[in-house]
């Protein structure tokens, strides 16, 4: 083992898949002598070439609607979506053609592409710049959706990506980048539809995705030193989800959070909350609380973009009163 930026395993990761497959390629706006803004793919386009590490114009549903194509006659293409909140301009391209495709074709093709982007705030780059969207792409049926939460679950989830026939669209938290974890030298993949149990606990569950395991660790520490005990799972795929695992350990501890750094309203919160309310209803003690990002643009003042995520300490305070059958009214 090695400890490894998030960024080094998913370059990485990349160049593992370009060596190991030829018809894998990427593309997207700064991806080749740049290595993009957060220099992730840096040292790619000197080993592969401006071939198979493509720059772009400033035109995501060209680049994106390349990429569908190329994934329907035999590429692998890794789309580089430079920030998550440019979702909105491949929607067309990637809810109405890559996620059909298949079923539209009965089966006779498939659009093997992963689109590679980011979420997260508190980075202070303003509302068109910092939101987490993962929920509206995970509405769709026909797409695989990841949240790797660590540098060993970036490179192993992607991996697994690549080689998926589906479409994928992975979220890396961009606050992540530099956060190192072991990772081994040699090969893994991380399967799709297996949650992680970070930690194990009795008194109740935390299930968190992306950066949010991070605030949910932190959390369950402050919380054995009041002498409860928090069990917390990070379920690495939310589409397909790893239901078994979160129902097992909710039946077992009797309450649940679940926390995700994308607007609480009609998002990842709710959908995993109601799968828990439907499968374990009378195992719980308490209702499922849900903890996502306030229901506001994310605000360009720190003070301001700090208090719209979930923290630790908010978990904390939401979990003793979980514990002591207080009722919590969600806002």
């Amino acid at each position: 083992m090695r400890n490894i930026t998030l960024s080094q395993a998913v370059n990485e990761a990349l160049a593992e898949e370009m060596r190991r497959d030829e018809t894998v390629f990427i593309i997207g706006e700064d991806v080749a002598e740049a290595g993009t803004p957060f220099k992730i793919l840096s040292g790619l386009v000197e080993e592969f070439g401006t071939d198979r590490v493509i720059d772009t114009p400033i035109a995501e549903p060209g680049f994106m609607g390349m990429a569908v194509g190329a994934a329907m006659t035999g590429s692998r293409p890794v789309v580089d979506l430079m920030f998550g909140d440019f979702i909105f301009l491949i929607m067309d391209q990637l809810c109405n053609q890559a996620a059909k495709t298949h079923y539209m074709s009965g089966g006779k093709l498939n659009v093997p592409l992963v689109v590679r982007t980011n979420l997260g705030a508190t980075r202070r780059s303003a509302a068109q710049h910092s939101q987490s969207l993962q929920a509206l792409v995970a509405h769709i049926p026909g797409l695989k959706v990841a949240l790797p939460s660590s540098a060993y679950e970036a490179k192993g989830l992607l991996k697994t990506a690549i080689r998926d026939n589906n479409p994928v669209v992975i979220f890396e938290d961009k606050l992540m980048y530099q956060d190192k974890a072991e990772v081994p030298e040699e090969e893994y993949l991380i399967p799709f539809g297996e949650a992680n149990i970070k930690r194990e606990g009795s008194d109740i569950t935390l299930i968190a995705t992306s950066s949010m395991v991070q605030v949910a660790e932190k959390a369950a520490e402050m919380l054995a030193a009041e002498g409860i005990s928090a069990e917390v799972i990070d379920p690495r795929t939310i589409v397909p989800l790893d239901e078994k695992t979160l129902i097992e350990s909710v039946k077992k501890t009797s309450r649940a959070i679940v926390i995700d750094e994308g607007h609480q309203s009609y998002g990842v919160t709710s959908e995993i909350a109601s799968r828990l309310n439907e499968n374990a209803f009378y195992h719980l003690d308490a209702p499922v609380l849900r903890m996502g990002a306030m229901d506001v643009p994310v605000p360009f003042s720190p003070a301001l973009e700090d208090i719209t995520v979930p923290t630790p300490e908010a978990v904390v305070e939401n979990a003793r009163k979980l514990c002591s059958g207080e009722m919590i009214h969600a806002a």
